[in-house]
């Protein structure tokens, strides 16, 4: 079954209920269904067919989803992007999926007009905010003149419908991409697990649209369930609890930095809401720290269900129990259409309690866009190979213990080293640079780069990171720079990255002292 079918067969169910609510605005089932059908009928007219792509720059928003269910009644293939990406980052990933078209608005396309003709296949913008210079289209234009019955279009199960770019280095770009079947079967699985029904309303929350997480277990999870989406902007903490108070949401997702948030907002001013709506609480993009867990609960009474997933599984593969039973530094079990297991290089699974690599069986995606090579080193024999160690008790409980691949998470953000040492390098003044994370109470890890400066050569940390400013997005950026005169090597080439985060870490203390 193709997504488009399912999106318009619960709007027939559900019609009027509400499906998303931003700030005052409410939009019902059939309102969604009606909007995308009006973008999805303009985007036929401009000539769009099955397996084009249409990239959307847009910040969590009504008209996030309706451009997302639009693009997809067409048989296109939607490319969600980070709104923090700067202008050198989507240059990547313009140039690797080759959009034609690109919806964004004012804010986010005003530093992309100058360097939009250099990407040949973009042939149209459409812009939500009103364009004087009638540069581009209209989307205001297109919900009021363009018709809202459905599109007829034959899309297959298998077609790709969503490119994400959010599980590789941005000047390396991997596209993952997955198809209308895999996002059916894992929205259906997700929301079947969490035990959500028309009564919940879920909080999207500091948690993009363009992440899996956000897209497939928040989004179409719930409404697949026929339950609401309430969407806020920003990161206000208060804010947040007025809403959860306001509209009784009842589940809330969110990665460890937003839940350690929310635990300092609680312990430094109080609670001045009633959130006793919520029933459930999930974490995932990141571990969870055990002491996040017991101050969560103190401060809310509910305890943090984790789980873990990834983009190229398509959402989350193990989950604790909803009954908040799971054992504390596991991420529970797989869901009913996963098998996960841990093996040792050769991919022979280990015995129980042994750690290895974790591989998964089941929704995944077709593979990475124009890196094939890539693609089979990913997915070998049906298995997904996630780059993630660990073990699995007697129970079948997994136990993350880390990465085998220089990835950084901060915040629930991935961000490969190689994106900021690829830019670092480029200055002026810098012969060599390494960059690695370090532990973090709060953001999980931190970014610290350790840094050699060209021989008689001189630069500020601040300069430094006010250089990478101009091409990284802000969560990417060092929040240290360290500066060494050598950068310490491995028996077997390159840099030895144990002793680079010991150096990083003992140089920012000392920093700080001095």
């Amino acid at each position: 079954m193709n997504l488009k079918i399912v999106l318009e067969a619960l709007a027939k169910r559900y019609s009027q209920r509400t499906a998303i609510i931003y700030g005052k605005r409410r939009l019902s089932y059939m309102d969604l269904e009606e909007s995308s059908n009006r973008l999805a009928n303009a985007l036929l007219k401009m000539g769009m067919s099955r397996g084009d792509r249409v990239a959307v720059l847009l910040a969590n928003s009504p008209e996030e989803v309706i451009s997302y269910v639009g693009i997809i009644k067409t048989g296109a293939t939607a490319v969600l992007l980070d709104t923090k990406y700067k202008a050198a980052e989507l240059a990547s990933l313009f140039n690797d999926c080759q959009p034609k078209i690109l919806i964004s608005d004012d804010i986010l396309l005003e530093p992309l007009v100058t360097v939009l003709p250099r990407f040949k296949s973009i042939q149209q913008v459409i812009n939500l905010d009103f364009d004087h210079q009638k540069q581009f289209l209209s989307y205001s234009k297109i919900m009021a003149v363009e018709s809202a019955q459905p599109v007829a279009v034959e899309i297959s199960p298998e077609d790709i419908a969503h490119i994400a770019y959010t599980s590789g280095p941005a000047y390396r770009p991997k596209g993952v991409m997955l198809s209308h079947q895999d996002l059916v079967v894992t929205a259906s699985v997700s929301g079947e697990f969490f035990e959500q029904s028309e009564k919940d309303i879920a909080v999207l929350f500091a948690l993009p649209i363009h992440h899996a997480f956000g897209l497939v277990v928040v989004l179409l999870g719930t409404l697949f369930k026929g339950g609401a989406v309430a969407i806020m902007p920003g990161l206000s903490i208060s804010s947040l609890t007025d809403l959860i108070e306001k509209e009784r949401a009842t589940v809330f997702w969110g990665v460890p930095f937003v839940f350690n948030l929310i635990i300092r907002f609680a312990e430094e001013e109080g609670l001045s809401h009633d959130v006793s709506s919520l029933r459930l609480c999930v974490s995932g993009g990141a571990p969870l720290m055990l002491g996040t867990r017991e101050r969560f609960k103190k401060c809310y009474g509910k305890e943090i269900v984790e789980c873990w997933g990834l983009t190229e599984s398509v959402g989350f593969v193990n989950s604790q129990p909803v009954d908040e039973s799971g054992k504390p530094g596991s991420v529970g079990t797989p869901l009913p259409v996963y098998e996960v297991k841990v093996v040792n290089d050769y991919g022979e699974e280990l015995p129980r309690n042994q750690a290895g690599e974790v591989i998964v069986k089941g929704p995944m995606m077709k593979g990475y866009l124009s890196e094939h090579q890539s693609t089979a080193a990913a997915i070998r024999d049906g298995w997904l190979y996630t780059g993630d160690i660990g073990r699995i008790d007697e129970d079948g409980d997994l136990f993350l213990l880390g990465r085998n691949e220089e990835l950084i998470i901060t915040k629930g953000q991935n961000i490969y080293s190689s994106d900021i040492e690829a830019v670092l390098i480029t200055h002026a003044k810098v012969a060599e640079v390494a960059v690695v994370g370090v532990p973090d109470e709060t953001r999980g890890e931190v970014v610290r780069a350790v840094v050699r400066l060209k021989k008689g050569r001189s630069i500020s940390e601040r300069g430094l990171i006010r250089f990478c400013l101009k091409y990284l997005a802000n969560y990417k950026l060092p929040k240290q720079i360290i500066f060494v005169e050598s950068l310490p090597g491995s028996a077997t080439g390159g840099y030895d990255k144990d002793k680079l985060k010991e150096l990083a870490y003992t140089g920012a203390i000392l920093s700080r002292v001095v």
